[in-house]
């Protein structure tokens, strides 16, 4: 097998964590935002609407592996209660910035992760490869976090249009890194989006099975799926330790 000169990384349920109260304090000033541009709404069925026109815009992706953007699930679930606005309007852009507003606070980083980051920083390039519908949310929870330091190449799949599993979004990635597909780990905890992905575009998948493990009540994914058969193979790590040590037998 050629030697691995990169590993790309996965951020949410990988190197970080959203805490319980991300998503209610998300959606609580989606709604504030909503409603002080003077939009009445029932809450619950808004909730409600948004969920639905979440999966089913995400699940339409598969298709042709275009990103979607929640300013379109927000339109759909305004559109139930009468009200029909454009994606673009000024109020969904101010929504979707109240919205995402609450993330980098309710963001957190697995233990140790800045430590493997910064061992592994010492002889491999590192990338980070998000599926996050918001590329300015995204870096704002990856500064905050403090991670840019550690990231020779960070894609956000709202920035590239793309998501994974995708295979182009991988291609960047390596392209970017300057390496083969082959010579790189893409480390990450779904197994379509990262691993099915990651082998379908080429790269080597690690599996981290952190949240899993440690039963973590919160998942951020709302497009994880069951394994595949041809994942019976793919290494799984489920802390940093076990990672480098993985790499040492490579």
């Amino acid at each position: 097998m050629p030697q691995i000169k990169a590993i790309g990384f996965d951020l949410f349920n990988t190197l970080i964590v959203p805490d319980l109260q991300a998503l209610p304090e998300a959606m609580s000033r989606l709604i504030d935002s909503l409603q002080e541009s003077g939009l009445f709404l029932h809450q619950k069925a808004f909730e409600e609407g948004y969920r639905e026109a979440a999966l089913r815009f995400i699940e339409a992706t598969r298709q042709d592996g275009r990103e979607t953007h929640n300013r379109f699930w927000i339109c759909a679930a305004l559109e139930i209660q009468g009200h029909s606005l454009q994606p673009d309007d000024l109020r969904i852009n101010e929504a979707v910035k109240a919205y995402f507003s609450a993330f980098p606070e309710h963001c957190h980083l697995i233990p140790g992760t800045k430590d493997m980051l910064q061992t592994l920083k010492e002889t491999y390039r590192l990338g980070l490869l998000s599926n996050f519908t918001h590329g300015p949310a995204a870096r704002d929870i990856i500064e905050h976090v403090g991670l840019n330091p550690f990231f020779d190449v960070t894609l956000i799949s709202g920035e590239e249009g793309f998501r994974k599993p995708h295979p182009s979004i991988f291609h960047r990635l390596v392209e970017g890194l300057g390496v083969e597909p082959d010579q790189t780990i893409y480390v990450g905890d779904d197994p379509e989006s990262d691993i099915t992905g990651a082998q379908g575009a080429g790269l080597r998948p690690v599996w981290t099975t952190y949240v899993e493990n440690k039963k973590l009540p919160f998942s951020f994914n709302v497009s994880a799926t069951t394994p595949e058969e041809n994942h019976a193979q793919v290494p799984r790590i489920s802390t940093w330790q076990e990672l480098l040590v993985l790499l040492r037998e490579l």
